[in-house]
């Protein structure tokens, strides 16, 4: 009778080791995936470099190859794939440093990027953020390198190509602009600041993603009580890495000097009313359409605590205005 008691426990425990055993020869599986495209693709290329074959993509190389590989080993070589396993090689020459954590199908996306340092930063950063792979595209189309990039100089960017971008600072949790293009708001259309902060709520889960890691959302509309008044700030979020309060304004137009007054004010309550032992002095973020960076600049100037002001875009950037203006860092 015992033994029937601790039976549905017996099938729980089986349970687990059978999901944790698919997990791991899932995980196990992708790894040699991977390291399998990544030698096909070395081959490639020495028989590429053997016979001076010009590795252009209207090479008749690859569609032999494709052709024959399909007829004798069925679906996974397309051309583009064969490409993409090349490029992989190219790219990454010590297989040692791939990731255990991506799968090919994280690396065929990845391998899109233009240059070395996008692919080595989406690289380090999918496998650190733990991306899936509809995530780390979303990531790419936004730009998301280029807007973290173009706040840093030569140096930094690469040494955010090279180790992702790591939150160490307030400073860190800056992009320039912020893209909403998930709210799914028309450039043209009307809107009021409460819509904007209705819309953010409805797609939380996207917006602690724009954010980046470490958000943990408390409270919309938090209510303040000062000298027998109320104040509400838009969003409150705490900050696990930073271990402080995150307070973020939204504003439909531009940024001014008193929206940084109020924030100021905001914060001083928090520093004094709910910051608790352990945490650090809290942050404030205005996102603003526009921002006039000399008003900024005196705005902030004589305010010691930390308030930042970034953009926020309802569409995604333009590739090229970013690209160019990235490019003219890494030349200075």
């Amino acid at each position: 009778m015992e033994q029937m008691t601790n039976y549905p426990l017996l099938v729980t425990e089986i349970g687990l080791l059978l999901k944790q055993g698919r997990e791991k020869a899932a995980a196990s599986v992708n790894t040699i995936l991977v390291q399998t495209y990544w030698q096909i693709g070395r081959h490639i290329v020495e028989f590429e470099q053997r016979g001076n074959e010009k590795a252009e993509y209207g090479s008749q190389l690859f569609d032999r190859l494709s052709n024959d590989l399909t007829t004798a080993y069925g679906k996974g070589f397309g051309r583009s794939n064969l490409l993409y396993m090349r490029k992989l090689y190219l790219t990454c020459q010590n297989s040692g440093t791939l990731s255990h954590l991506l799968t090919w199908s994280h690396y065929y996306e990845i391998l899109k990027a233009e240059n070395e340092l996008e692919i080595q930063f989406y690289s380090v950063q999918a496998a650190k953020e733990k991306w899936s792979v509809r995530e780390l595209k979303r990531q790419m189309k936004s730009m998301l390198f280029h807007r973290l990039a173009l706040s840093k100089d030569k140096a930094g960017i690469l040494k955010l190509a090279g180790t992702g971008h790591e939150v160490l600072t307030p400073e860190d949790l800056i992009k320039d602009p912020f893209v909403l293009e998930f709210l799914q708001i028309p450039e043209q259309q009307k809107y009021l600041e409460t819509d904007l902060e209705q819309k953010i709520i409805d797609n939380l889960q996207h917006f602690l993603l724009e954010l980046g890691k470490g958000f943990a959302f408390i409270a919309r509309q938090y209510r303040m009580s000062i000298a027998g008044r109320h104040f509400y700030v838009d969003l409150l979020f705490y900050h696990r890495i930073l271990k402080c309060f995150v307070l973020i304004d939204l504003k439909r137009g531009e940024i001014d000097h008193q929206d940084v007054g109020q924030m100021n004010l905001y914060l001083n309550y928090f520093k004094k009313e709910e910051a608790t032992e352990g945490d650090n002095e809290p942050v404030g973020l205005l996102l603003g359409a526009f921002k006039d960076q000399i008003l900024v600049e005196y705005a902030t100037s004589s305010i010691t605590n930390q308030i930042l002001l970034s953009k926020y875009q309802l569409y995604l950037p333009e590739k090229t205005v970013l690209t160019k203006e990235l490019n003219k860092l890494l030349e200075d």
